[in-house]
Order: C-alpha cells, then structure tokens, then sequence
C-alpha cells in the first residue's frame, strides 16, 4: 500500500458512478487528461484495466467491483471524521468543561453558567479549578482547562486569547452596626479603621492594593487572610473593614443581615473581567461553544451587579 497514491481514489469511484472519463472529470472539478492519467496509474497499480469501453460506456472490471465499495466506503468515512471534528453538539455531550475561576469568580460566574448548562447542556460537567498563574497558562496549552475566567493579567501572550466581559469595581463591608456605619464613610474613617485584608490565589486584590500604595494611604491589617468566605463571619463580629470586589460584597449582604456595604471614600480603580484560551483551541468547535456561552451570559448588557450612579451614567452615554 505505501506503493498507492491514496489521492487516485476518489478517481476510481467518480470513473464507476459516472461511466464516462468527461463526466468523472466535470465531477471531480479537474480536466478530462488529469482523470485518463489518473485511470493510467491505477491501472498499473493494480495490473488491471479496471474500466473497459463497450456499447453502454465504461464498463467495470470484477477486479474494479471489488475495489469501488471499499474505496467508497473509505472516502465515506474520511469525510465523516473531517465533518465530526468541526462539530460539537451541546444537547447530547457528556464532557466535562474545565474552567479556571478564583473563589469570587465562583460567585460570580457559576450560579449563571450552571443554570444555562443545565437547559441547554443537561449532561454536561463542569470542574473550576483555582491554579497560580503559570500552571493556568499550562492547563490552557495542554487543554487540561478550557478557559480561564476572571482577572488573569498574565495570560497576555501570543499564544492566548482572550474577550472583555464587563468590568467590576471595589465596596467596602462592615457589620450593620459598626460606628461608621451610620453616614458616608470618610477617607480619615477608612484609614483608622481595623481592614481584613485578603490576600488570595486571585488577582484582582492587587488592584487594589497597588493603587493604595500609588496613592500612599496606609490602612492597619488587623487580620490578613487567603480566604473571602470568612469574611462575612468575621466582620459581624469585630470592628473591621473589608474593601472587596463588589460582586462579592452584594453577594454576602443578600446572604448575611448582619453586614452591609459602604461605598469607599475614594476613587478606587475598575478591573476588566475577561475570558482567555490558547490559540491552539481557538477554532475548536468544543471550547467555541463554551466562550460564546461565557460571552452572552456576561457582557456590559447583563452585568446583574450595581453599579455607582455616575458609572451608570457614563455607560448610558457610551451606548
């Protein structure tokens, strides 16, 4: 076989459905004397005439009966697997989606994706996973993770991609009955205040904290800790501050009576949340699906999240 140029094939079978060199030759979208080469070589090859002219056309040899339905079906079955591999259907896979998500991204983007997954998607899996940054850049080259969602401002190469979803800003929590929360906090209150300082696996707190620095306003960390989730615990039980991106500021306030939000006496700077992937995936039919999902479920038009009202000013106008 490694004697057989596999490009005669689709020859054969166009010479056995139409009876005719032109017609064969009009199918294939090729001159007349490139099928007669063609038909000269599988000749040779298989030391058989396998078409013969008579008074009804060409006629094929048993040699060429035998051939046609195995090279048919092969040329069947290539094409299927080209069609299959540029192909993803939603409503019957069973994959598991990998996503890189920080504990705030949980918050933020499962509950939305879940609920959609659940409808269009119903046997379908989700995985979040929390990396540091290079072995996130890692699981998007090796496909061990299909996205990665979030603030990732590393994932900046040529090799990524990646989409703006919206952008998100940071809130102050406190307890409800905390002494400055009676009134507009001021930039002498957030300063003297005790902070719970988070300092997780995500990004985003690095905003936050760099433009603190710029700004060289110094705040006490009382506590400093990995975690968000125990946050809402600590702070109705103490006196201190938390400065948090605002998705998950409303969330605990939803969840927990006892804390409320406060807007913070200063300008804090947005963070663009974005959706990244390696190019090697870029035109995979799987993870394509998967980033359009992301991409209408979260965008500017459907941020669920409050915004500041000079904010949702300056939106309106750009719109």
């Amino acid at each position: 076989m490694h004697d057989l140029d596999l490009n005669l094939i689709p020859y054969l079978v166009a010479i056995e459905e139409t009876r005719n060199v032109s017609r064969a030759a009009e199918r294939l979208g090729v001159s007349q004397p490139r099928v007669s080469t063609a038909l000269g070589r599988l000749r040779e090859y298989f030391n058989d005439p396998l078409f013969v002219r008579t008074s009804r056309g060409m006629e094929p040899t048993p040699r060429a009966l035998a051939l046609v339905p195995v090279a048919r079906e092969a040329l069947n079955r290539i094409e299927r697997g080209l069609l299959d591999t540029q192909h993803f259907d939603p409503a019957v896979t069973t994959d598991t989606f990998a996503i890189a998500l920080s504990d705030v991204g949980e918050i933020v983007f499962l509950p939305r994706l879940l609920q959609t997954l659940a409808s269009v998607a119903p046997r379908a899996n989700l995985r979040s996973v929390s990396l540091k940054h290079d072995q996130v850049e890692r699981g998007l080259e090796s496909g061990d993770i299909d996205l990665a969602v979030g603030y990732f401002p590393d994932l900046a190469g040529n090799n990524f991609f990646q989409q703006r979803l919206f952008s998100h800003r940071f809130i102050c929590l406190m307890r409800r009955d905390h002494p400055c929360s009676h009134g507009p906090l001021t930039l002498a209150q957030y300063v003297e205040c005790g902070h719970a300082v988070v300092r997780a696996e995500g990004r985003s707190q690095e905003v936050l904290e760099n433009y603190l620095d710029k700004k060289r306003i110094h705040r006490r960390a009382v506590l400093e800790t990995p975690h968000f989730m125990s946050l809402p615990f600590i702070l109705s039980r103490t006196d201190l501050i938390a400065t948090v991106p605002h998705a998950i500021g409303y969330a605990y306030v939803a969840e927990h009576a006892s804390i409320t939000l406060a807007e913070p006496p200063l300008p804090l700077p947005h963070f663009d949340l974005k959706q990244h992937w390696h190019r090697k995936f870029h035109n995979d039919a799987r993870t394509m699906w998967l980033r359009g999902v992301v991409a209408s479920l979260f965008n500017d038009e459907l941020d669920e999240w409050p915004k500041r009202p000079e904010q949702a000013r300056r939106d309106d106008k750009r719109r």
